[in-house]
Order: C-alpha cells, then sequence, then structure tokens
C-alpha cells in the first residue's frame, strides 16, 4: 500500500505494528475526586463523581528525540536576562494543591510551600520573541526535527517493529475537531499527527503565523522552551512558583481571578465554550490561541495564567510527588521529582505544564484552574502549548 502524507495520522491509529505509539499524549486520565479529607477540599466540597482530566489515552504521542539534542549555538552564558515585561513576584507561603471538586488525585494532598522571590513574564513569549532567538542561535524546534527511531524505542514495548519511514517525518499534533459529538474517552478523536506542524506552521504547512507577532508561540516541546529560557538568560518556572503566581500569593481560591466560575460573569479567559470538542461559540471571540494580554490580568498582574496554552514548567511528574512534600513542615522552593514516573506509562518521561488552553471547559478537563496539573511527554510538541519564563530575584 503506497501512503500519501495526508494518510500518516490513520496509518500511525490503524497499523497493528503501531499500536504502542498511540500511548498517552500527556497520560491524562479519568479519576476519582473522592477526598474525605477536609483539609485537602479548600473552599469546595469535592464531588463523589469520577471527573475526566485535561486530555485522556489513545493519543499519538510524540516520537523520542535525544534530550539536549539542540541544533544551533546557544548562548545563555552571553545573554543578561531583560526584566522588561517581567512582573515582580514577592515571595511567601502558600497552601498549593487541589481547590474544588474538579480536583484530581495528583492535586493531592494539600501542602505548604514557600517560595523565594523571582521575576515572571507578564504574558506568554510570543512568535516574535521565539523568532528573535531562531534568528540568533539557528535553533531547530522538536517538531521541526526527523524523528529517531533508536531513541523512540526506548518509550515502546520490546519488539515493537519500526515503523516505515514515511511515519518517521517531522510532525506535530494538530487539534482536528470533529463535526460531531464524540465520547470524551479518547482524545485521537480532536487530534491529528500533522507532518510540517511546527511553531511556523501552528496548523500544519498551509498554515502560518504571519500577522500573529504577539500571539502564543506554540508547538514548542519542554526542551525548546528550556532552550529560549537558557537563550534569554532566563529559565522555566517550578510548578510551585507557577501555582504561587496563579493565585496572586492567595489560598483557597480557585482560579486566578477567584472563585467565580468560568462561565459567570464577563469573560475571564480564552477558553472553550459550547460543546466539546465539536461545537464552539467563540463567545470569548477566539477559537484557538488569543493574543497574549486578550483577557484582564491576575492581581499579580499576570495575563493569560489560565486558558490560551498550556505552559512548560521546569519540573519532572510524578503523581505522588505532592506526597512528598506534605511530609515537610513547609516545603521550601520545591524543584520536583528528581526522577520521572508516570504509573500509567512508566516508559515515557514527563514534564509538568500548567493553566489550561483554550481548548478547557468545565465539561471535561476544567484546566484553568490555578491548581489544576497536566503530565506531557517533554519531546512533545502540541498547538496549545507554550510557555513563559522566570528569574530568579537576587
Amino acid at each position: 500500500m503506497r501512503l500519501m502524507t495526508k494518510d500518516i495520522p490513520l496509518f500511525i491509529k490503524e497499523t497493528a505494528s503501531l499500536l504502542a505509539v498511540l500511548v498517552s499524549l500527556n497520560g491524562c486520565h479519568s479519576v476519582s475526586t473522592k477526598q474525605s479529607n477536609e483539609k485537602n477540599v479548600g473552599t469546595d466540597t469535592l464531588s463523589k463523581k469520577d471527573t475526566a482530566s485535561c486530555c485522556t489515552s489513545n493519543m499519538p504521542s510524540r516520537f523520542g528525540e535525544t534530550a539536549g539534542n539542540q541544533t544551533g549555538t546557544l548562548t545563555a552564558s552571553q545573554n543578561k536576562a531583560s526584566l522588561d515585561n517581567m512582573v515582580y513576584i514577592p515571595g511567601g507561603t502558600f497552601t498549593m494543591g487541589g481547590d474544588s471538586a474538579w480536583g484530581r488525585a495528583d492535586e493531592f494532598p494539600r501542602h505548604h510551600v514557600k517560595v523565594s522571590p523571582f521575576y515572571m513574564d507578564k504574558h506568554e513569549v510570543t512568535n516574535a520573541e521565539f523568532r528573535a532567538f531562531v534568528k540568533a542561535t539557528g535553533y531547530i524546534t522538536t517538531a521541526e526535527r526527523k524523528p529517531n527511531w533508536e531513541e523512540l524505542k526506548t518509550q515502546l514495548p520490546p519488539g515493537t517493529p519500526r515503523p516505515p519511514d514515511i511515519v518517521l517525518v517531522a510532525a506535530s499534533l494538530v487539534f482536528s475537531p470533529p463535526n460531531h459529538p464524540v465520547s470524551l474517552d479518547n482524545a485521537a478523536q480532536w487530534w491529528s499527527w500533522v507532518p510540517g506542524a511546527s511553531w511556523l506552521h501552528p496548523e500544519g504547512l498551509k498554515s502560518t503565523i504571519d500577522g500573529k507577532d504577539n500571539y502564543p508561540v506554540v508547538q514548542v516541546s519542554w526542551e525548546d522552551a528550556q532552550a529560549y529560557s537558557k537563550w534569554a538568560g532566563k529559565r522555566l518556572p517550578t510548578e510551585a512558583e507557577w501555582e504561587f503566581a496563579a493565585r496572586s500569593g492567595k489560598n483557597n481560591v480557585i482560579y486566578p481571578w477567584g472563585n467565580q466560575p468560568i462561565d459567570q460573569g464577563n469573560v475571564k479567559a480564552n477558553s472553550w465554550q459550547g460543546h466539546f470538542p465539536d461545537k464552539n461559540t467563540a463567545k470569548d471571540k477566539y477559537y484557538r490561541a488569543a493574543p497574549v494580554m486578550s483577557f484582564a490580568a491576575n492581581d499579580f498582574g499576570l495575563y493569560d495564567m489560565a486558558g490560551n496554552v498550556w505552559e512548560w514548567c521546569s519540573d519532572w511528574y510524578r503523581s505522588d510527588y505532592y506526597q512528598q512534600c506534605e511530609q515537610q513542615h513547609i516545603a521550601e522552593n520545591p524543584q520536583g521529582p528528581t526522577e520521572p514516573l508516570d504509573v500509567d506509562e512508566p516508559t515515557v518521561p514527563k514534564r509538568v505544564t500548567r493553566g489550561g488552553s483554550f481548548l478547557c471547559t468545565d465539561q471535561y478537563c476544567s484546566g484553568f484552574r490555578v491548581s489544576a496539573r497536566m503530565k506531557t511527554s517533554w519531546d512533545t510538541s502540541l498547538e496549545h502549548t507554550g510557555f513563559r519564563c522566570v528569574v530568579s530575584a537576587k
């Protein structure tokens, strides 16, 4: 059978030898929100029903690359971070973790955390900012590189056959909504593996970012975000720093704006409105990503800490990490676990992303909550994932 480029996503999904590739994009799964200990409940009483997380299984994962395999010359040591367009975050102690009926198992137990002062980008890194990095370094993103089969094998069951070369092409995951209601237990129904999709072409080769300099850069992996941060003389935020900043240092708030549900009152963020994933009314005026700073900032002056695009953090992901933190009286500047572990996909190393995206809705994930976590393979690029940077205050 001769495959055309457009057939690759279908081929990946339907070829028996590649079923192992259809592992979870980010390992999110339905979990029970039964939490009986009130100290972990926050302002709401947790419901007894199971809730689906931001993404589910049965999705094509990013083919493996070798960590640190950047192309181009990075010059982080020569760059001093500019604090322009950054916000000073005073630091302090707060209660980190699940905050509402949507809280999932890996958001518990709630625990006390202290973070030192730092500066954070007031908005997500934009296409214009990322273009400057690429122009200065010649960097080639993960999505623009041909997959490395030898590395990919380490994330697949032993004995998985090598796929044909037509599958091992530079590609990335693009939101491809169905035209009818579908079950929410299989995210492959609204994501497609698209050859040629990259930060320059977020929806595939026919798309462009021309005229979108002030949009958040997307289709960037954790490796890409890390490379940019180093070049800029900055770093990715820890998960604790990110949540403290999203909360504006407050306890017992569910969203960056407070506790009012996202669908009440004024439009608060770029999220999904309507029936997910087949109908978006675009009440917020955006079907996909929005320009940065399109919605009101939180009390720290940070924009888009909810919705728009998910944001990479520096931490490895472990579902039991909060249990480790709770054992400390106050966890000071936690850096995340020393090693990743997703019990659902133990061979796939994952990093944490935060903040939700334009696809988030209470029907599905409520990812725009300040405590919501997502786990994503570090080498995966998606149309709804970007990042912002921080600098430690001295």
